[in-house]
């Protein structure tokens, strides 16, 4: 004799409760976080700043020891110091930026700002950006009646070879703009973020931005220059991508460069524009090609 089966399985009665997960929840080691801007510490802001001029002053001083043993005379240095040392700062720039996200654990570029965006509305945040700074710099040297000079140029020695002047052209417009922003807009903007929020960030961004050229520009364009760092961190918030900062900056470098009494090109101006630009798009695209594209849907600001 057989019974019917049962028509209903008895259940194991739940627990009371299940552990929370944790929040947030925890990543393996070495793994990228996934959603959120970067955590960075609002005090390595300025630690990342004095990271890098502390490597590019150190690494100054041991280019210029090279020189005078070679028999150089550093009152008046030949264009291959100065444009040496300022390669060298630029790469500690990015050193330093390295080395303080990285602690962090490992960093993925679009954290960094390295990423794509909509071509049109960047470009026209661009213009908007860029003719804000015209509009004060003219408003700033009238009120101050003073007509801009760029020293630079005078500075990286292109009165003196053309070879210099294209090293200095490259530098200027590439990499320059490239180290300036990775450090500024895409490591010390967000950290600064996180202090106090936005826009305390992009003044004190661009106060920063402005502080470090007060030895490669007159003092009167210091203010300019500040602005433009601020507006640059708006420019970043709207684009979500270090790209049309990096953009922006190397056209006006290229701007500024070319149009310095050393220099005084006129028509040359767009081509050495146009050319800083597509050797950062061809860096961009070896980004893309070695990282591949950003998670879907996150930002870095």
């Amino acid at each position: 004799m057989s019974t019917p089966p049962p028509t209903s399985v008895p259940s194991t009665p739940p627990p009371t409760a299940w552990p929370a997960p944790p929040d947030p929840p925890e990543l393996p080691e070495g793994v990228v976080p996934t959603s959120g801007r970067p955590s960075w510490a609002p005090v390595s802001a300025v630690l990342v700043i004095l990271a890098g001029l502390g490597g590019a002053i150190g690494a100054s001083l041991v280019i210029g020891i090279i020189g005078i043993i070679a028999g150089a005379n550093l009152s008046d240095p030949p264009p291959s110091i100065a444009i040496s040392s300022t390669v060298v700062q630029d790469l500690c720039f990015i050193g330093a930026v390295v080395i303080f996200a990285s602690r962090h654990g490992r960093v993925g570029p679009w954290q960094l700002g390295l990423r794509g965006t909509r071509v049109w509305p960047a470009v026209g945040w661009m213009v908007l950006a860029f003719l804000a700074l015209v509009i004060f710099s003219y408003a700033w040297g009238a009120l101050l009646g003073i007509n801009d000079n760029e020293k630079l140029p005078k500075e990286l020695g292109v009165d003196r070879s053309h070879v210099a002047l294209a090293f200095s052209a490259v530098l200027v417009t590439v990499f320059a703009p490239i180290a300036e922003e990775l450090m500024f807009r895409a490591y010390i903007f967000p950290a600064l973020r996180n202090w106090k929020g936005t826009w305390p960030a992009v003044v004190i961004t661009g106060l920063l931005f402005g502080g470090l050229h007060v030895l490669s520009a007159p003092a009167y364009a210091i203010a300019p220059l500040a602005l433009f760092g601020g507006l640059l961190c708006l420019l970043y918030l709207r684009t979500k991508s270090i790209y049309p900062c990096i953009a922006l900056h190397s056209i006006n470098n290229a701007i500024a460069f070319g149009g310095a009494p050393e220099v005084g090109w006129s028509w040359q101006i767009p081509l050495l524009a146009a050319g800083a630009l597509t050797t950062i798009t061809l860096v961009a695209l070896a980004v893309r090609r070695r990282f591949g594209a950003p998670p879907a849907g996150l930002s870095p600001v």
